[in-house]
């Protein structure tokens, strides 16, 4: 782990927040552009505005139609994504580190100076359409979707990807409206990493995001989640298990015990829910856990597939398995939790995408970048101990659960 790393936070004027971490031994860069238009900005009736606009925001920007400027990013190299996420749209890119300052242009022509083009609208939202249709066409997809949606307030819980009524409702005007509403440089967040020089990069952003129009912060409504017990019916010879329950955001100080603590829940073959309610009792054909982190707020997310008939016997054993981890934990559980940190955290250091996009998810969450040594630093200080007192101050109870599949569930706490 380098011990003399360093990162380079800037803020311009208008509000924009660059991040840039420099890596000598490789010869790529990366980066990763936030911009605060995500989907807790989708007007009432429209969800799916956001998630239509990731994608017609690149059909066309600055001096070059669509067809230009995916050429012209390709001629670059670009490996490059874009989505929509509950707060931000994303755009994440890598290339070689010489051709960043042309990549950066052009991303800076996408989020200032769009074209958003009518005949480009549609293809944009069919592509939505597609994706909202083949999640309802796997109900392992629908039943975590659905999951977040009862275990959040709203806005937070419902899709990024909106809703079908939604998506097929919007207009080309609407979500022009959305984009003028919500992009903005003030709390939009640029992350890069890789072979680069720092004052050279603050310079060049400087030059081409500088004229970033500055709006007001666009608001938005919060609602009542859905109910903490539901099922979804569908005909169909599995049924799918969703159980939630409250934990810690990232910014807590007790976030790496409630990592390592579903860790020993669900980090590999040797986990608790694996070799219990798949292995040993072979209930299911998959079954894991999952720490997921608002700003402010954090739930542990569990997914069972299984057959209709060993449905509720599933069920029964996956929620005994989680509220039994506070009786204790084995060092050996703890040590392949960390063994499995580190082997993320060295492959971390070697990618310059890994790093952008984790100093601008660092800076929205914590308002500052850790650095891969300190967050080696934080789990090497775990203990069984530590764990234990963050799982009895944090137990897992009043679980959120949904199911979908022929036929509810019933909730039996208390039994294995």
């Amino acid at each position: 782990m380098p011990q003399d790393q360093q990162i380079h936070a800037h803020t311009f004027p208008n509000g924009l927040t660059l991040l840039i971490e420099p890596m000598a031994e490789v010869q790529s860069a990366a980066f990763t552009l936030m911009v605060p238009a995500g989907s807790i900005y989708d007007p009432p009736g429209g969800e799916g505005c956001a998630a239509i606009l990731s994608d017609w925001i690149t059909r066309g920007a600055g001096p070059r139609d669509s067809m230009q400027l995916t050429n012209a990013l390709d001629n670059l190299g670009v490996q490059r994504n874009e989505g929509a996420g509950s707060h931000h749209l994303s755009f994440s890119g890598a290339t070689l580190a010489e051709h960043l300052p042309a990549a950066l242009r052009l991303y800076a022509d996408i989020v200032q100076r769009p074209h958003l083009p009518d005949d480009q609208f549609a293809a944009a939202q069919a592509g939505v359409e597609q994706t909202l249709h083949a999640i309802e066409d796997e109900p392992r997809q629908k039943v975590m979707l659905e999951l977040r949606r009862r275990c959040y307030d709203a806005p937070w819980g419902l899709p990024s990807e909106g809703t079908l009524e939604g998506v097929a409702g919007l207009t080309p005007n609407v979500v022009r409206a959305h984009f003028e509403r919500c992009s903005r440089p003030r709390e939009a967040i640029l992350g890069i990493a890789g072979h680069v020089e720092p004052r050279q990069l603050v310079e060049l952003v400087g030059e081409i995001f500088g004229g970033w129009r500055e709006a007001p912060e666009p608001t938005w409504k919060s609602g009542p989640r859905g109910p903490a017990r539901d099922h979804i019916h569908h005909d169909s010879t599995q049924t799918q298990i969703g159980v939630a329950y409250d934990s810690v955001p990232y910014c807590d100080d007790g976030y790496y015990a409630a990592w390592a603590a579903v860790g020993v829940l669900s980090g590999g073959m040797s986990s608790r829910l694996f070799t219990e309610v798949r292995e040993r009792r072979g209930l299911c054909y998959s079954v894991y856990a999952s720490l997921n982190s608002l700003r402010d707020q954090g739930r542990v997310l569990c997914y069972a597939g299984t057959t209709v008939e060993r449905a509720q016997e599933t069920l029964d054993v996956t929620l005994a398995e989680l509220m039994r981890l506070g009786d204790g934990i084995e060092e050996s559980e703890l040590d392949r939790c960390k063994a499995r940190a580190k082997s993320s955290l060295i492959m971390q250091q070697e990618s310059s995408s890994s790093r952008a996009s984790s100093m601008a998810r660092d800076w929205y969450h914590l308002g500052r970048v850790a650095t891969l040594e300190e967050v080696r630093r934080k789990i090497e200080m775990l203990t069984v101990p530590i764990l234990l007192d963050h799982i009895h101050a944090h137990p897992a109870r009043d679980f959120t659960i949904l199911t979908v599949g022929p036929e509810p569930l019933e909730v039996h706490l208390g039994v294995s």
